[in-house]
């Protein structure tokens, strides 16, 4: 296994499983972009419906800084803006077209996704700061640990990210429709939700990184990486 940076002439090497994780990364994203408007009960807490599938996203992003770099990881985080961009335009192009005479469900059609784009800046805004947030703790602390204690990288980039995250995409998205307290309380559920959810599921993301290593050959570290958010390429 080659420990690399961005410097070592290896960077721009094809790898058989980066486009694999990249798009289950950007399908995680939609889907819990039209999935977040449904707000769910379990005892006395309160979730959005995205919560089932949007702490995997940042799964993938610790997978994707991890195994492959910063700057690979940050042309997946800009594929994954555009792609929810694109979504919420279509979203509205459909809604704004005339339904057929015999077609009964606009109404239902627009009562669903009609939230969407608002939905979709507060998830622009929490997912652009999150996402860079998770990704530049992750990378840092490897090269400060040496890439010793995956664990540590992995929650630690995920309460700084998931936090930032978190309360704009809350605040953004329900503020208005929701009183005040119920949105901090929210906030706090889901928060405690994301952040226990990578700590669980810790052991399968070592498994996942350790396999992806072996077989790409591969352990890049971010030494010298510029970890500005807007650039395509290093």
């Amino acid at each position: 296994m080659n420990k690399i940076n961005q410097d070592s002439g290896q960077n721009k090497r094809e790898f058989r499983f980066y486009t694999a994780i990249a798009g289950l990364f950007i399908a995680t994203l939609l889907i819990s972009n039209t999935t977040a408007q449904k707000i769910f009960q379990i005892g006395p807490f309160f979730f959005p419906g995205g919560i089932i599938i949007f702490p995997v996203s940042y799964i993938f992003g610790d997978i994707l800084t991890e195994v492959y770099g910063y700057a690979r990881a940050r042309r997946i985080i800009w594929t994954g803006f555009i792609a929810i961009i694109m979504m919420a335009v279509i979203y509205m192009a459909v809604i704004a077209l005339p339904p057929a005479p015999y077609w009964p469900h606009q109404e239902a059609l627009e009562i669903i996704l009609s939230q969407v784009p608002r939905i979709v800046i507060a998830t622009i805004l929490g997912y652009i700061v999150g996402e860079f947030a998770n990704s530049f703790v992750l990378a840092k602390m490897k090269v400060w640990t040496k890439g010793r204690y995956l664990w540590t990288r992995t929650i630690g980039s995920t309460i700084i990210g998931q936090g930032v995250d978190t309360f704009i995409f809350i605040i953004i998205a329900f503020a208005g429709l929701y009183d005040t307290s119920n949105l901090l309380w929210m906030g706090i559920f889901v928060y405690i939700f994301k952040v226990s959810y990578e700590a669980v599921i810790t052991p399968i993301t070592y498994l996942i990184v350790r396999m992806l290593k072996t077989a790409e050959k591969i352990d890049y570290y971010d030494i010298g990486t510029k970890f500005t958010p807007f650039k395509w390429k290093e």
